[in-house]
């Protein structure tokens, strides 16, 4: 079988910019959850959310097309030129144009529609840009980097909700698996802090409230949580055959030993809640990559906050594990829920973790739901060799994806960094 390999990572996260200041984050409990600045489009939608910092928009933006692209786009192309110079890949040199692809998952640009939609109705049809359609087309991210750095192969966008960034990786693998490319960058652009897309979550109370202190308000699988934390982000890993990575003298964070992807066919929002659909995708991952249940000593978890996601995914796990547990954590306890990005950084702490020995806790786990009954790794990091890792992504419409990671069959990319 085809082996794949995470060569590079670009991460633009409300906890920091870059593989070290993300990994570093999670695991010294650098929370980047706060209130709204003032001004900001949800000062008056939400309580808190993740933001990310500041950060240059460079060339992108102040290019001819910058001020009619959506932030997703945006952040695509900055995470996508950080990725590729992580792997030290330069299209058309080392990797040909028309094989290496894109994927990218996301909601699109909403916020350029709710922009749009406001003009038009302040100051009528005049108001609406003739750049509307590919401001908000899902596409235009992985269309923009593809335009940008000139690459040939296989492009599109994946709209499974937040386990679109996961499931762009799994589609990543399958292309790499089949010879259809030898190079994908692959993850998710999110942008979703702006006021329609916040309200409905928060009129839904689904979101985090009533903390005095916005750190304290993301807590997976804490008897005390209560909705989980909206943030903006993006994430893109290059995934590369394996040979062609040695080839070219490559190093790499993990392979990508395995995936899972299925549907809970249940409902629109709310997981299976007896854990079924997202056990038999842990397995689909487990199959996929020949490996046995024991052989997986870590699990980052879905883990968003919420009464009934946390239990459901809890029960799901002891299924797939045939009632052991693994050692378990959830990052977004200090990233918030970036939607489709968030299981793109989590798939990115998982290989870290397999490649560090070094796994990531859930800070806030003050007081486990007995309903939750997992190995959790609480409050400081776990020193443990995991031989497999599994992260999980879970989306809207029961989508659900399990990623498999190993040791890099590869030199270590992050042999020698101080975490």
């Amino acid at each position: 079988m085809t082996g794949v390999t995470i060569t590079g990572m670009g991460l633009m996260t409300p906890v920091g910019r870059g593989v070290e200041q993300v990994f570093g984050s999670l695991l010294k409990g650098k929370s980047g959850i706060s209130r709204p600045p003032a001004g900001h489009p949800v000062a008056n939608s939400v309580e808190l959310a993740g933001f990310l910092p500041e950060f240059d928009p460079g060339a992108i933006a102040s290019g001819p097309d910058g001020k009619v692209m959506d932030r997703t786009v945006i952040l695509a192309q900055l995470t996508a030129e950080e990725a590729l110079a992580d792997a030290g890949i330069v299209v058309g040199e080392n990797v040909q144009e028309d094989r290496i692809g894109v994927i990218i998952g996301g909601v699109g640009g909403m916020a350029t529609l709710e922009n749009q939609v406001l003009a038009r109705a302040e100051r009528g049809r005049a108001a609406v840009s003739p750049y509307l359609l590919t401001g908000i087309l899902p596409n235009m991210p992985a269309a923009r980097v593809a335009i940008r750095f000139g690459i040939r192969g296989y492009t599109s966008s994946v709209g499974t909700a937040c386990a679109s960034g996961a499931q762009a990786i799994a589609d990543a693998v399958r292309l790499i698996r089949g010879g259809e490319a030898d190079v994908v960058i692959c993850g998710a652009s999110e942008a979703p802090l702006f006021p329609t897309f916040a309200e409905t979550f928060a009129n839904a109370r689904a979101l985090a409230r009533g903390w005095d202190d916005p750190t304290d308000a993301s807590r997976p699988f804490d008897l005390r949580r209560n909705g989980f934390v909206l943030s903006e982000g993006a994430a893109l890993l290059v995934l590369e055959n394996t040979e062609h990575a040695n080839q070219r003298g490559a190093t790499g964070y993990a392979d990508l030993a395995g995936y899972g992807v299925n549907a809970d066919a249940h409902h629109p929002t709310a997981p299976r809640p007896d854990g079924t659909g997202a056990a038999a995708c842990m397995r689909q991952a487990f199959a996929s990559g020949k490996v046995s249940p024991e052989q997986v000593g870590y699990v980052n978890a879905h883990g968003t906050s919420t009464k009934l996601g946390d239990v459901a995914e809890s029960v799901a796990i002891g299924l797939a594990f045939n009632g052991s547990s693994p050692a378990v954590s959830s990052t977004k306890a200090l990233t918030g829920h970036m939607l489709g990005t968030s299981g793109v950084v989590e798939a990115a702490a998982t290989a870290l973790a397999i490649n560090t020995g070094l796994l990531p806790p859930t800070y806030n786990l003050e007081d486990p739901d007995p309903a939750c009954p997992l190995d959790h790794i609480r409050n400081e990091p776990r020193e443990a060799r995991a031989q497999y890792g599994l992260s999980n992504s879970f989306g809207f419409g029961g989508q659900n994806v399990s990623l498999l990671f190993g040791p890099p069959s590869t030199e270590i990319k992050s042999e020698g960094k101080v975490w």
